[in-house]
């Protein structure tokens, strides 16, 4: 138990690093810098988002012990196999994007209301950017995270929510600190006209995010889902378009109250076809079996792994997903070079790829039966018939490319 809260610490901190979430924190970074002359204001925002990453992460843990107890397979990163999950996220992340690109205002006192008002808007927006930055955090696995989660997930409700409890320590710890020592803060500098540019250059990453989510979409349910999530994304800009012109008109005394009637109908329009993604196509999951260059690939199952197993063959595992960061960058970095590929081939090894980014309970149920809460997984079989290796989540080709040669090597 000590080690597996060391270890949701340790990969929560980490887990700052890991590129889903720099959006999100880019935006934290911002804020604490903003408030680099009123050190109260800090210490208080830097307390409602540790608040808002607590709540957010015990709630979600509560949902996946609840549905596992009920029966369901399900691990981390589970809400982002629904459509309807990844289309709302990539509404957020446009509508943050077209708040930074000024197109409207929010949280500010623009009716004249008091600082008091502005103050809990601030606060609240703290806290709803580490409800954010924990949903968005959930296509990474940090290092040493995978081991603590699978461990939480086979214990008893109390133990494990705890173990949830230090990731999420662990995971705001960086900002909370930042935002609570008055040392610490004395490296950030003085707010000043550049935070206008830096306002607009956040843009981009949060346009990204929302492209790589809508391309995830796409994945999970092809052509129709795209053609939905367009649809509501030029909804949701103009519904953007018309608050912001109802707050000028609001702050030159002019009537304003027929354009929010108008921007309500559109957000609700766009979250409406968001939703309607539920029973949209899902994408095909897994891979046929085919030839690439001498690398065999096939998708995965039990059965066929039991059966290539017996044939003496050699199997190397990917247990990935389409909204899997860290998945797609060891695919870039490792599994898709030349140097993994011909040590594949060299090796007469089978390449089968487990994809999760669709529900599949029998992925789920083989990521618990090796203690894994969450992607990426990879494992070699050997050639022999002995027990598969689990390589690290942080993969180099040599890694991969040293266990694919111990697994071809067979007994004399």
């Amino acid at each position: 138990m000590l080690v597996a809260l060391v270890s949701a610490v340790l990969g929560g901190l980490i887990l700052n690093l890991m590129p889903c979430v720099f959006p999100v924190l880019s935006l934290k970074a911002a804020a604490l810098v903003r408030h680099g002359g009123n050190p109260v204001q800090a210490r208080l925002e830097g307390i409602a988002f540790f608040a808002g990453v607590m709540i957010t992460l015990l709630a979600l843990a509560g949902v996946l012990i609840a549905a596992r107890a009920g029966g369901a397979a399900v691990g981390w990163g589970f809400q982002l196999q629904s459509p309807v999950m990844i289309a709302l996220l990539a509404l957020v992340m446009l509508g943050a994007a077209l708040n930074l690109a000024g197109q409207f205002e929010v949280g500010l006192s623009i009716a004249g209301v008091g600082q008091s008002l502005d103050g809990r808007r601030g606060l609240l927006g703290a806290a709803l950017t580490g409800a954010l930055a924990i949903i968005v955090a959930t296509p990474c696995t940090a290092p040493f995270m995978a081991g603590a989660l699978g461990y939480a997930l086979v214990q008893p409700p109390l133990p494990s929510l705890a173990i949830f409890a230090a990731l999420g320590a662990g995971f705001a710890a960086p900002f909370t600190l930042l935002a609570l020592s008055p040392r610490l803060a004395r490296v950030l500098p003085k707010p000043g006209p550049w935070m206008q540019v830096l306002k607009r250059l956040l843009v981009f990453p949060m346009l990204g995010a929302a492209a790589w989510l809508v391309w995830v979409l796409d994945q999970q349910t092809g052509q129709a889902g795209l053609a939905v999530i367009l649809a509501a994304s030029v909804t949701l800009g103009f519904a953007g378009w018309v608050y912001g012109m109802a707050q000028r008109r609001r702050l030159a005394g002019r009537g304003f109250r027929g354009l929010y009637a108008v921007v309500i109908l559109a957000v609700t329009g766009a979250v409406t076809a968001a939703a309607t993604l539920e029973h949209s196509r899902p994408a095909q999951a897994g891979v046929s079996s085919e030839q690439s260059g001498a690398v065999i690939e096939e998708a995965w199952s039990p059965a066929r792994v039991a059966a290539l197993q017996a044939q003496g063959r050699p199997i190397f595992v990917n247990f990935t997903a389409s909204w899997c960061i860290t998945c797609q960058v060891n695919d870039k970095t490792s599994l898709s070079t030349r140097t993994v590929r011909s040590t594949l081939a060299r090796t007469g090894a089978t390449y089968m790829i487990a994809d999760s980014t669709n529900f599949d309970a029998s992925i789920q149920r083989a990521l618990a039966q090796f203690g894994r809460a969450g992607l990426p997984l990879y494992l070699v079989y050997p050639a022999d018939g002995t027990k598969p290796v689990v390589l690290p989540q942080i993969l180099t080709p040599a890694i991969v490319v040293a266990a694919l040669e111990r697994a071809a090597r067979k007994p004399a």
